[in-house]
């Protein structure tokens, strides 16, 4: 995508089913914190998700102002 200054709006078209992947792995990470004082108890959860580009002829881009 071109750089985009402090005035400009960008946009993006094109068949992102066919140009986008996105990895949701399976599974969230829970821990519980050991610092918390009774009777509160907090949990931290961790879920990974991400996605990448893998053909970027399908996705144009431009910049506008």
């Amino acid at each position: 995508m071109p750089p985009i200054d402090k005035k400009g709006n960008a946009i993006a078209i094109g068949d992102f089913k066919a140009g986008y992947k996105i990895v949701d792995r399976s599974g969230i990470n829970i821990i519980r914190d050991p610092y918390t004082e009774k009777p509160f108890v907090k949990f931290y959860a961790v879920k990974r998700v991400g996605g990448n580009v893998v053909n970027q002829e399908a996705i144009k881009s431009g910049v506008f102002n």
